[in-house]
């Protein structure tokens, strides 16, 4: 298909573009195959350039010949195009929505971008698997690199190569994969350091009505248990909606087939009612009509910061588990690529001074989430304002960079990214140049050839110019576990996600750049102390010298 078929008019003149913080531009309107353009002849206005992946929904409305397009982004940005003529404005919008809603994959933009930088580091390549697995193996023996699913053939949502403990053989995962949901036997997760226990995520296992066992499942995770000691098995859902699953084949452990685990039920939400939960939230956000009541009623409505406090304890109480009880940790839902996610990685955070780092944390995603089989193309293929809902959008990712924005306030000091690197990876997660985010699993991106074809997130990242902008002034490497709090008063909204296109973070940035400057003085300060001290140190020692008989 060639994208000339779906541009009905490519140009437009005297556009007139209203966007928030800007005043209004006339300018050209041009189409792409790709890109949104609106350029102006005045001196000193900035291009729009808006890729049609960012858009989520578009409105039309006429008054007389001047047709208006608004253009809801899914960034939660709102876009006003002031188009001359009724036909031209028809054929621009139906444009935009063809191409912003492209099937297939191989057509997005990522497969068509050739960076305009050097490339000093493949991102690809930054956060392999064995590179992961070398940071345990100095401290422990009793874990190992199985392969078995090399051809994506065990489990088509994990990557072909996986951490389990050694006492387990391959043929004993074949039978443990079939046990579980989607194939998706426990893995290592996260090892602790500190006193040797582990973190594992699965599948439901599949107990169905008749209550099921597999006597290879409960060998793996009793692998993982010291002598004496119990573990903790951690379900994301709900007892009774694990007890439903049961009646489709699903289920839960059972106590009397692993009698040395303990199984404990939260209360995640998934799908749909986290979709909705975020489009009554971006809806509040918008409207700026509220007296105080109602805006915090709606913003209590929308029921957000209820799910962050609720992913946030269950990753509270899986690091007490692990950190203070000594205990090792199985957790799962029902599929393990969702809610699961969000607490095996929040967990780390608390626990991992590491993954408070951008390389760490760059890992982290990579491992966690692209490697662990999260579905971010139908996760994140619409935002807060499309229509058209699919029973599959959901925004887990947001709702994760948004439980790590909290922790981050709560300890500014203690990572060493900043929100704009959250912020970032949001966007890119929605709508991106780079192939990082793209496809549901490994098996998909192996399939498109990301790899070969397209350009990873972390190679552009990780260039000194750029993680200047992501780095956090006042980190100071804190080797300690850190314990939020989830308590209602110390959650709040993220404002520079959902409040950022609805008034202006000018005077938050002048105030930002003031911190910096007085960072860097002190920092500046501090080294002319040390040489004064080095030089006082010297000049006594001379002193002494010639006092000496």
């Amino acid at each position: 298909m060639e994208f000339a078929e779906l541009i009905k008019t490519p140009r437009v003149d005297n556009v007139v573009l209203h966007r928030p913080f800007y005043p209004a531009v006339e300018g050209t309107l041009c189409l792409t195959g790709h890109h949104l353009i609106l350029s102006s002849r005045q001196d000193n206005t900035e291009e729009l350039w808006l890729l049609h992946s960012n858009i989520d929904a578009i409105d039309k409305r006429f008054v007389g010949p001047l047709g208006t397009i608004i253009i809801k982004c899914k960034d939660f940005r709102i876009i006003q195009l002031d188009i001359p003529g009724m036909e031209e404005c028809l054929n621009i919008a139906s444009s935009i929505e063809a191409l912003s809603t492209l099937d297939s994959i191989t057509l997005m933009y990522p497969f068509f971008y050739r960076p305009m930088f050097d490339v000093i580091e493949d991102g690809w390549h930054s956060f392999l698997p064995e590179q992961e697995f070398e940071l345990y193996s100095s401290a422990t023996s009793e874990w190992r690199l199985s392969y078995v699913n090399k051809e994506f053939a065990v489990c088509p949502s994990y990557p072909p190569i996986v951490i389990v403990p050694r006492a387990i053989d391959d043929e004993a995962l074949r039978k443990v994969a079939a046990f579980r949901h989607g194939g998706r036997f426990p893995v290592l997760s996260y090892y602790h350091k500190k006193n040797g226990m582990v973190i594992m995520r699965s599948g439901q296992p599949l107990t169905g009505t008749n209550g099921r066992r597999c006597k290879e499942d409960e060998k793996l995770i009793n692998a993982t248990l010291r002598a004496g000691k119990r573990g903790y098995i951690i379900d994301t859902r709900p007892l009774n909606v694990a007890q439903q699953a049961r009646a489709k084949g699903g289920g839960f452990e059972q106590e009397a087939h692993y009698p040395q685990w303990r199984r404990i039920h939260k209360s995640i939400e998934r799908y749909h009612i986290l979709q909705e939960s975020l489009v009554k939230l971006v809806e509040a956000c918008n409207d700026q009509t509220h007296n105080m009541d109602r805006w915090l009623s709606k913003l209590e409505a929308s029921n957000w910061l209820t799910h962050i406090k609720e992913i946030l304890t269950t990753a509270c109480l899986v690091a007490q588990c692990l950190d203070r009880e000594g205990a090792s940790i199985l957790i799962h839902g029902t599929e393990g690529t969702d809610s699961t996610l969000q607490v095996t990685s929040l967990a780390q955070i608390i626990l991992e001074p590491r993954s408070r780092t951008i390389r760490g944390f760059e890992a982290l995603i990579e491992r966690e989430w692209l490697q662990a089989g999260h579905p971010f193309q139908q996760r994140c293929a619409q935002s807060a304002y499309c229509n058209s809902r699919q029973k599959w959008e959901s925004p887990v990712f947001l709702l994760f960079l948004d439980c790590v924005w909290q922790i981050l306030r709560q300890f500014p000091c203690s990572f060493e990214f900043n929100e704009n690197f959250l912020i970032m990876l949001f966007e890119h997660a929605y709508a991106s140049q780079f192939g990082t985010f793209l496809g549901n699993n490994e098996s998909e991106r192996c399939k498109l050839k990301l790899q070969q074809k397209t350009m990873s997130l972390w190679s552009w990242v990780n260039r000194p110019s750029e993680l200047s902008k992501f780095t956090n002034p006042l980190f100071e490497a804190n080797n300690l576990v850190i314990w939020p709090s989830v308590a209602p008063q110390s959650l709040q909204l993220w404002e520079g996600i959902f409040l950022r296109w609805n008034r202006s973070s000018r005077y938050l940035d002048e105030a930002y750049e003031e911190m910096v400057n007085i960072i860097e003085y002190n920092r500046a300060l501090q080294a002319k102390v040390n040489i004064l001290r080095r030089q006082l140190a010297e000049l006594e020692t001379e002193d002494g010298m010639q006092q000496s008989p």
